[in-house]
């Protein structure tokens, strides 16, 4: 089959979320098509470039979130009343805020109003070629100051000035971006009409065009979150998402950092990507969450149990093989953390319990191995390190021997440390000491080498772990202290909790299995909602058992013939396709005015189907 992969900041680009997942995602299921459909978030991100990609991937379209040229499109009189209709019906819907805990019968009126909104301006966007000019006018600002105005709005809303609607006009603008690109051609070849499924890596902005393919072509929609987006843009808010944002809420790399936003803005924000989520988790075909914990920020934010199907992200474990077959070749008195240093992690606590853990058992040694990130995080690398000189002065075995720090700051990649197998290795116990985490990515890897591990309860740890390790309480050091020195004192506990773990993570974090998981649920929504295309003859005519039976099954037979066209299913909308021509074999092509640049350099044949 045909999958249109739809990206955001990450896959293809070098740079960015989830790539590595999506590369072994489309190299392990080399028997079917892949379309990549990636919006890039900086102009960083273009520019360092993309990797080699498998012979699979027949197509790449690319498009910017950080910027849009203006589409020149003027819009006349009766295509200005339809965007002021629509506009105007999304923005009341946001001014009005989002039922938490509401029930399906409250919500249910305001969702449909939001989606019949959302799709009424990408058919505009369809019909007259782009919204870019659109959004940013003063038509936009002052729809959005008549649904703040209006009887109803809640208060925050009811007292935005003049710079929250700026500000707020500009965000929407940004996150509205995908309705105006060229993807949703239906020519038959080109764009995501004629793929069998839409796969969103995450939701948001990237599963926007999914939306769209569904709309004006009935195409199914697969949406994974690994980190629910919604849930990141909340932990975001406060640090200026709605100060001169994009769609991803990231403001330009070369601006300062931004004060908080009002308190209009941020609410104004939240109802927007509050109800897009929640339109992307009702159209949906089937919503894969990566652990119980994005699942239930999923059922909160309106997903329906029936379609939520849990698969956790798959991870390489032959890198850690051979240190997992050895679990024994450890320090038995040395403690590991690894990961990025940055507050998050709370290599604070991490400090203070060592020092009880040193009490208790002298002669044991921390080894912390990890990278600052960002400034934020050197700041705080810096500030750990002197709080363990001070905590921990030198040792020395005698007067005229020089001192030795029981806790040490190592960066990966050194002679003794080259690879994050080797990290692991170093000692008998790993610990994870973190405040916040989604996915512990690095506690499934503790447990692909088979080491005991102490973590704080925190995200989807307790899921990972499942009895194979101990958890305690996060900002805790006695519970963290008492947990470790428990094991350093028991090396046959070590050594089955160690090799139970290694089972486990074998068993259900593999990339073998996400692949295979993924395998299935791709068969399984194409059998129960198959693109049921139309197609014309040259006179604009149906053209009756044009399609073949053969088309309905997954392969590369499923071609239309005799150069007919298909057309968007009855009861979608109808217009004529937005300008954009494909690219020739290695070659970029700028589409025209209608829509924000974008790209399509094609990393392996065009396979005409």
């Amino acid at each position: 089959m045909r999958i249109g992969l739809l990206t955001e900041g990450g896959y293809p680009y070098v740079s960015g979320d989830a790539g590595l997942w999506c590369d072994r995602l489309v190299r392990g299921l080399g028997q079917h098509e892949f379309d990549v459909y990636a919006l890039s978030r900086t102009e960083r991100q273009e520019t360092a470039g993309q990797v080699a990609l498998p012979s699979q991937v027949t197509r790449v379209r690319t498009a910017p979130l950080w910027t849009a040229e203006d589409d020149g499109v003027v819009h006349g009189r009766r295509a200005r009343r339809r965007f002021t209709e629509h506009y105007g019906a999304l923005v009341s819907v946001l001014c009005e805020g989002v039922p938490v805990d509401a029930g399906k019968d409250r919500s249910a009126p305001q969702a449909d109003r939001f989606g019949n909104a959302l799709y009424g301006l990408a058919e505009l966007a369809r019909d007259e070629g782009g919204l870019v000019g659109a959004l940013r006018s003063e038509h936009a600002v002052r729809a959005l100051e008549r649904a703040c105005r209006a009887p109803g709005a809640l208060g925050t809303a009811r007292e935005a000035r003049v710079p929250d609607l700026l500000a707020v006009a500009a965000h929407l603008e940004g996150a509205l971006r995908p309705l105006s690109l060229d993807w949703y051609e239906d020519d038959g070849n080109d764009g995501l009409g004629s793929v069998d499924l839409c796969h969103a890596a995450s939701g948001g902005a990237a599963a926007l065009p999914g939306l769209l393919a569904r709309h004006f072509f009935g195409v199914p929609l697969l949406v994974t979150e690994y980190g629910v987006r919604l849930r990141t843009h909340y932990l975001g808010a406060g640090a200026g998402a709605g100060a001169g944002a994009g769609a991803g809420g990231a403001a330009p790399a070369s601006a300062a950092a931004p004060a908080p936003p009002a308190p209009a803005v941020r609410s104004l924000l939240a109802a927007f990507h509050g109800r897009l989520a929640a339109e992307v988790y009702r159209q949906a075909a089937c919503v894969t969450p990566g652990n119980a914990h994005a699942r239930r920020w999923q059922e909160r934010c309106g997903a329906d149990r029936a379609k939520l199907r849990t698969v956790p992200p798959g991870m390489d474990a032959s890198r850690f093989a051979e240190v997992g077959e050895s679990p024994d070749a450890g320090d038995p008195r040395t403690l590991v953390w690894v990961g990025r240093v940055e507050p998050a992690k709370d290599l604070v606590s991490l400090l203070h319990a060592f020092a009880e853990i040193h009490r208790e058992e002298p002669g044991t040694r921390l080894r912390i191995f990890g990278s600052a990130a960002g400034a934020e995080g050197e700041a705080y690398l810096g500030h750990c390190r002197m709080l363990a000189a001070q905590i921990f002065p030198d040792e020395a075995a005698g007067p005229h021997a020089v001192g030795d720090n029981p806790v040490s700051f190592e960066e990966i990649g050194g002679p003794e440390v080259p690879g994050l197998a080797e990290a692991y290795a170093a000692g008998a116990v790993v610990i994870l000491s973190s405040v916040v985490e989604g996915f512990p990515v690095g506690l499934v890897e503790a447990m692909f080498c088979g080491r005991a591990t102490v973590s704080t309860d925190v995200g989807a740890v307790v899921e990972v772990i499942g009895g194979t390790g101990l958890v305690v309480p996060p900002r805790n050091p006695r519970a963290l202290a008492e947990a470790c020195v428990d094991l350093l004192r028991d090396p046959g506990r070590r050594a089955r909790l160690g090799a139970a773990a290694r089972a486990r993570a074998l068993e259900l974090f593999t990339v073998e299995q996400n692949i295979e998981a993924f395998h299935g649920i791709y068969l399984e929504i194409v059998s129960r909602s198959p693109v049921r295309r139309v197609v014309l003859d040259a006179a604009g005519e149906p053209r009756p058992f044009a399609v073949p039976a053969e088309a309905w099954l997954p392969g590369r037979w499923t071609g239309l013939a005799g150069g007919a066209t298909p057309r968007n299913p009855p009861g979608s909308a109808a217009g004529p396709p937005l300008p954009g021509t494909a690219a020739a074999h290695g070659s970029a092509t700028t589409h025209g005015p209608s829509a924000p640049r974008s790209t399509t350099p094609v990393a392996a044949t065009e396979g005409a189907r």
